[in-house]
């Protein structure tokens, strides 16, 4: 947040009713800040209780803030994040929403809504990330890891724009979740909001298969073979949205050691599986390449970075490889477990800044390569 003089600015903050961004919030107007509250709707379905929005004005009144805009998002949600969301999963692939909804929609639709509606310098959000000059380029911004490095948050947000840099801020990227914790106690906040987002916002009961079983056509959703890496049926599944790569749990056959997801095939609405050590691999293709603290590099060249290939996993050393300014090869130092399709792919150097990032593409089969496209592609209603 220093790198801006945010005092007297006009700044809109996304508040969804959680702590974080009631924190934000108060933190840009304690440092005098006009601070302009914005609530998104993003689901069709979805009425915001009346209590809950009173609750929310009712505390933004105690920071000063006396009014919260509301916005309505719906349409251009289901079309940019939930519809592409259910094609990853029919396709064999295991999408992360927040990746494709920060920048269309939330760094995308929201931040030109802020600017130039109403009228705000900066969107703030209360992501724990940070926004700072590239290292590398002075000309450049780029995400850095948070301070709290439990709640960083940097790999949701690779894929912003550098236009898009210049005009977020992000108050909590250098201070804890346990500062915004005992704030919120101090205010006795705790009891009247939610402590923690959720996982995939616009599934807030229930499984995601659930989700999708209610979206999608039974016949894009069917049933078929579990084979082992040899080809040998070992037993049957219910669709393969089902299912991930690396996933063990809910495969229903007998053993006397488990077995894993080790690839998924819906063309043939095949789920391959192995034993644990053929879930590792040492290298994936990574498909819609966004470069973050540096230039695109030219095509042919390498670069070493720490790689991130899902929310948990700690960064491992790696070579890129950029094939083309929107794709690049990613080889492991050492192999790694569950490199899974749809799963972002994101490079962070030795301080923590983010160099880009991509989604890792699935590799064809043999099958998928000789044989005809089904033509089975979900149509949204």
């Amino acid at each position: 947040m220093n790198r801006y003089q945010v005092q007297n600015s006009r700044i809109c903050v996304a508040v969804s009713g959680g702590i974080d961004s009631l924190r934000t919030a108060a933190l840009l107007k304690e440092q005098g800040c006009d601070v302009v509250a914005i609530h998104m709707k993003l689901f069709q379905e979805d009425t915001i209780p009346s209590q809950k929005l009173e609750r929310i004005k009712r505390i933004l009144g105690t920071f000063g803030i006396d009014r919260i805009h509301l916005v309505d998002f719906s349409n251009h949600f289901e079309k940019l994040v939930i519809q592409p969301f259910i094609q990853s999963y029919i396709s064999g692939m295991t999408p992360n929403p927040c990746t494709i909804c920060n920048p269309t929609v939330k760094f995308g639709l929201l931040l030109d809504y802020a600017t130039r509606v109403m009228g705000c310098s900066y969107l703030a959000t209360g992501h724990y990330a940070r926004i700072e000059k590239s290292p590398y380029d002075t000309a450049r911004f780029a995400i850095r890891k948070a301070k709290d490095q439990k709640k960083d948050q940097s790999y949701f947000l690779f894929a912003l724009a550098q236009d898009q840099l210049r005009k977020v801020i992000f108050p909590l990227g250098n201070i804890s979740k346990r500062e915004v914790l005992k704030w919120a106690r101090n205010r006795r906040l705790e009891e009247m909001v939610q402590i923690e987002s959720q996982e995939i916002c616009f599934i807030s009961a229930g499984r995601y298969s659930d989700f999708l079983e209610n979206r999608v056509p039974p016949a894009l959703l069917k049933a078929g073979p579990i084979k082992d890496l040899n080809g040998r049926v070992l037993g049957y599944h219910g669709g393969v949205h089902l299912y991930t790569v690396g996933q063990r749990r809910g495969l229903g056959i007998p053993s006397h050691a488990p077995y894993y997801v080790v690839k998924i095939e819906p063309e043939t609405a095949t789920i391959y599986v192995g034993r644990k050590k053929d879930i590792f691999s040492e290298s994936a293709t990574v498909q819609s390449v966004v470069w973050g603290a540096i230039e695109p590099p030219s095509a042919g060249s390498e670069f070493r970075a720490f790689v991130k290939i899902r929310q948990q996993h700690t960064p491992q050393p790696a070579i890129i490889s950029v094939h083309s300014f929107t794709e690049a090869k990613v080889v492991f130092d050492e192999p790694q477990p569950a490199i899974t399709p749809g799963q972002a792919a994101v490079f962070y150097d030795e301080d923590g800044f983010v160099l880009g990032g991509g989604f890792i593409k699935r590799e064809a089969s043999l099958d998928e390569k000789t044989s005809k496209p089904c033509g089975m592609e979900y149509q949204p209603a």
